[in-house]
């Protein structure tokens, strides 16, 4: 019989939760935060607050040094919260990830040495350029939050987040990921090269002696933590959701189904999803209701992961951005 799973533990700090901090506040400022040190890139802050108050996890797509890996080192460190970093590489393997039982000599027994999973935040690097067997090592983490050896769960901390970069699938030496591990992501965030003006504030930035590798020395400190996590996510459940509203969420999830571009349209979970990032970004706003233009703001990030354009639409031009555009002007909004 397998030892009882030990309970679920917090490993981040408090320092940066206080008592009597408005948490809507606390969680927007996570912005300013982290653009002392990423510039331009205040959708993809709020998009990985959002994962953090859904308990999802996000997969940041970009071309190489868009600072996808600064972003999420300097989201941690504004939320107080432990990270670990993982490159993954052609020859990972899955217990470089989970862990795995080692003999102590000393003992004469097998002992299980946690790996860089067992924490708040995992910043899995370049997820793409290690083989299918090392990807689907996170599954059970991202889904059932825990990770199992020889039968035994062991249960992760809590909040736990997966950040996981890729570069775009048309970059040599990349591996798509299936349609499984596609589906854990909540949200799949495109980081945008910078436009001029961003990218003259970056080069500022390090002409002045920004080093991206010091953020204490870029003044980024904690401005919230766990506890205005859990009462984000107590707003967050509260916020009302109408008839009308919820009947959008499944007709623009059911719309991506019928569409003569996709092989492949949102399941069921995808509308789960959709409907709880939606709530998570009208908490935000400042809203305890949610509104149709709630859903067509996160439609995007939650559901452009989770269709498959045609390879003849493909060839066409077609996008999978297109695609929920259309879908969005075709299906009637409630009043």
């Amino acid at each position: 019989m397998s030892p009882t799973p030990t309970p679920r533990r917090r490993t981040g700090s408090r320092s940066g939760s206080r008592s009597g901090t408005d948490p809507r506040a606390a969680l927007t400022a996570l912005r300013d935060e982290v653009g002392k040190a990423v510039v331009g890139q205040d959708s993809v802050v709020t998009g990985l607050v959002i994962a953090l108050l859904c308990r999802g996890h996000v997969l940041l797509e970009g071309v190489p040094g868009v600072a996808k890996t600064l972003l999420v080192r300097a989201l941690a460190a504004s939320l107080s919260l432990d990270t670990k970093r993982v490159q993954f590489t052609p020859d990972l393997m899955p217990g470089d990830v989970t862990g795995s039982l080692i003999f102590d000599a000393r003992t004469a027994r097998f002992e299980f040495r946690p790996g860089p999973v067992f924490t708040n935040l995992l910043l899995a690097d370049e997820i793409n350029r290690t083989p299918p067997k090392t990807q689907a090592a996170l599954l059970e983490a991202m889904e059932e939050r825990q990770v199992s050896v020889e039968g035994t769960p062991r249960p992760l901390p809590d909040p736990f987040l997966v950040a996981a970069t890729q570069n775009p699938v048309e970059y040599e030496g990349t591996y798509a990921l299936p349609e499984a591990q596609l589906d854990r992501f909540l949200l799949k965030l495109t980081v945008a090269l910078p436009d001029r003006d961003d990218e003259i504030a970056v080069l500022e930035r390090h002409h002045a002696g920004f080093d991206p590798r010091d953020l204490a020395a870029a003044g980024i400190g904690p401005v919230a933590g766990p506890a205005e996590l859990d009462a984000g996510r107590a707003g967050v459940a509260s916020v009302s959701v109408t008839p009308d509203v919820m009947g959008y969420v499944v007709d623009v999830c059911r719309a991506t189904r019928s569409s003569p571009s996709l092989s492949l349209g949102v399941s069921p979970r995808g509308a789960t999803a959709l409907l709880a990032t939606s709530k998570a970004w009208a908490w935000l706003s400042g809203r305890d209701f949610l509104t149709p233009d709630d859903v067509k703001a996160l439609a995007r990030p939650t559901l452009r992961h989770r269709i498959s354009v045609r390879p003849e639409a493909e060839l066409d031009g077609v996008t999978a951005d297109g695609v929920l555009d259309g879908v969005l002007a075709a299906v009637a909004v409630p009043r």
